[in-house]
């Protein structure tokens, strides 16, 4: 996309708020679709920025907070979790239609899947790993209140609001056999931990980080889902995002990591504890949480993908279907009962 394609709005609106811009603008989209869409925007300087707005249609009411995002890019820009810093954010949607922000680019790699964890030197391996695990300890080291971010804490325990949340998702999809899900959601819900309050990430793994050449966490995106809850949710949701060579479970979420060379799940375990110094910890629970939790999320979308609402170009193969969302809940149970 073309800075010729994007509304004169916005690109008056960049340079207003957006120092530095020198010469022409270009959007070129790098993410998005059925998500936000981020744009990286560069002037004839070289200098490059991210630009992230909702998808241009079929938007949610409550989903896609732009809003959100940038409050806690804003609030973590001073602290030690590496963030891109944020610009400027916009709410006049005479501008776009929408909420949007402009953050720094960060630089570096972003390792999405399989082919690209097999792209790193060797030498960058366990770091890519080490650095993963100290930017999470970091961030569940923020207090809240701290950096502005305690009002959104809600009453009650996070882990049962999103118990109750992803398995009303569940059975509201097209899923014919519920029985695995089910069965893991009980076990789950009789033994849901107090937990503590921190900030979550919601979707925290190395698709949403980028790395420098030497395997160094360098930034952390994606934003949308960041809510205060129990922060041993993000480690979970790491740990299944965290392939071993010789692993007999599928993936639950993409992962980079099955090629070999990067840290175990359980040094990353005790790698964690000890930076938070958490002593012994019910991991196991948070595993099938996360595990269970992405089972019913592919639930919803195997719905809209059968029903035809992921569009002609939809890939069957990256479709998670009923036969693997059940493995996946039972494999959660097994989890949860080890």
């Amino acid at each position: 996309m073309s800075a010729e394609e994007v509304p004169e709005a916005v690109v008056s609106w960049f340079r207003a708020h957006v120092d530095e811009v020198e010469g022409a603008l270009s959007f070129d989209r790098i993410a998005g679709g059925r998500s936000n869409l981020t744009f990286r925007v560069t002037d004839e300087a070289g200098h490059a920025w991210a630009l992230r707005r909702p998808p241009l249609g079929g938007v949610l009411e409550t989903a896609h907070d732009m809003g959100r995002e940038w409050r806690f890019l804003a609030a973590l820009n001073p602290t030690e979790v590496p963030v891109p810093t944020p610009r400027a954010f916009c709410d006049d949607h005479d501008v776009w239609g929408a909420d949007l922000y402009v953050m720094d680019f960060a630089p570096g790699k972003v390792l999405n899947d399989r082919e690209s964890g097999e792209q790193v030197p060797d030498a960058a391996r366990r770091n890519v790993g080490t650095s993963t695990i100290d930017v999470l300890a970091a961030l569940h080291h923020v207090e809240p209140a701290a950096v502005g971010l305690d009002d959104l804490a809600r009453p009650g325990n996070f882990v049962a609001r999103q118990l109750k949340r992803w398995h009303r998702q569940a059975h509201s999809s097209a899923m014919e056999d519920l029985s695995a899900i089910d069965a893991t959601h009980d076990a789950l819900a009789a033994r849901i931990p107090e937990g503590e309050v921190g900030i979550v990430h919601g979707d925290f793994r190395p698709g949403n980080i980028s790395y420098d050449a030497d395997g160094n966490a360098v930034a952390v995106f994606d934003w949308e889902l960041a809510t205060i809850g129990d922060p041993l949710c993000d480690m979970g949701h790491l740990l299944v995002s965290w392939s071993e060579p010789g692993d007999t479970v599928p993936e639950a979420l993409s992962s980079p990591t099955p090629a070999g060379g990067y840290p175990t799940r359980e040094e990353l375990i005790a790698r964690y504890t000890k930076a938070r110094d958490l002593g012994d910890v019910d991991i196991a629970y948070y595993l099938a949480f996360a595990r269970w939790r992405a089972a019913c999320i592919h639930a919803g979308v195997w719905t809209r993908y059968r029903a035809g609402d992921m569009g002609a170009d939809a890939d069957p193969d990256e479709v998670t279907g009923p036969e693997m969302i059940n493995l996946q809940a039972e494999t959660a149970l097994a989890d949860l009962e080890r």
